[in-house]
């Protein structure tokens, strides 16, 4: 008769270790959810940080924050560790199992396409963004020891099986991951620099442009800045060609980082109208007032 192996100390205390690196996780994704939001200040204790929290990579469609779904993440994860100890204490010991097993199974899902997602976000910190953001950092790591902990943390039955299932869902989320960023790959035909800009500009959008290189007007940015892009997508991309966008990052296309420095420009986008400065976005009813346009005003862009 084959006795059953006994857990080892790892799988003993692997859904409390999952539960705290999915609270550390919880608070680091929530503070930059809570900032991105609330539009507040991120304390960035390492330099770089802001520049990887304000890249269009930090947003999901331009929209909503990247930190948000790895809040969701994390919780779903914490949830889950914790589930079977919420079971009342009288339930069938069949029921006990089939519960443990279930969430094991969301445990490794889970863990396997957080931690490939966040290898992807490394890899485009590194090489695209060339920058260091130490809360991501932090989550990553979390999203790392998260995926170990579903491997050595349980004892399955076919380890064979489960390996073969996280490969797939590794694969999954990697060709995901690509098609959701596709969008924001450099644009070689964008005079601007920087990210594709997707809107159509309307025959105003393109005049009040005239005006304003016509007029010495100057926008300061970043290739990487998520307001800038903001900015252009107000213009449409025919329109923004025609604007005099000036490349502050020395790293983004046609950089010209020392007119920046003399401009005292301290944050992006950067607008320089007459001489003074206008930090921000503006609507480009608000740039044709600052400029003294008088064309046509039918703004939009498709």
């Amino acid at each position: 008769m084959l006795r059953k192996r006994q857990p080892t100390w790892i799988q003993r205390n692997s859904r409390f270790a999952i539960a705290a690196i999915a609270t550390v996780g919880i608070v680091t994704t929530g503070y930059l959810t809570a900032t991105r939001l609330l539009q507040a200040e991120t304390i960035c204790p390492i330099e770089g940080c802001d520049k990887v929290l304000e890249s269009p990579y930090a947003t999901i469609f331009g929209v909503v924050p990247l930190a948000a779904f790895g809040l969701l993440a994390y919780i779903a994860m914490l949830v889950m560790a914790i589930a079977p100890w919420i079971l009342p204490e009288d339930s069938p010991k069949v029921q006990r199992s089939l519960f443990d097993e279930k969430t094991w199974l969301g445990l490794s899902i889970g863990a396997t396409a957080m931690a490939v997602f966040s290898g992807y976000l490394m890899s485009i910190m590194i090489f695209e963004i060339q920058a260091f953001c130490l809360y991501c950092v932090v989550s990553a790591v979390a999203a790392i020891s998260l995926f170990v902990l579903s491997l050595v943390g349980h004892d399955w039955d076919d380890f064979g099986s489960m390996g073969f299932r996280s490969v797939i869902i590794a694969a999954v989320t990697l060709v995901g991951s690509f098609a959701l960023y596709a969008p924001l790959h450099a644009d070689p035909d964008n005079p601007a620099g920087g990210f594709a800009i997707s809107t159509q500009s309307q025959p105003a959008n393109i005049e009040l442009a005239q005006h304003l290189k016509t007029s010495e007007v100057a926008m300061y940015g970043a290739f990487w800045c998520n307001h800038c892009q903001t900015q252009k997508s107000l213009f449409g991309r025919q329109a923004f060609a025609e604007v005099e966008y000036i490349e502050c990052d020395a790293n983004g296309k046609n950089p010209q980082p020392a007119r920046c420095q003399a401009a005292g420009i301290q944050s992006y986008p950067t607008w320089v109208v007459d001489g003074q400065q206008h930090q921000g976005v503006h609507s480009l009813e608000e740039l044709a007032a600052l400029s003294s346009y008088a064309g046509e005003a039918d703004f939009g862009v498709e």
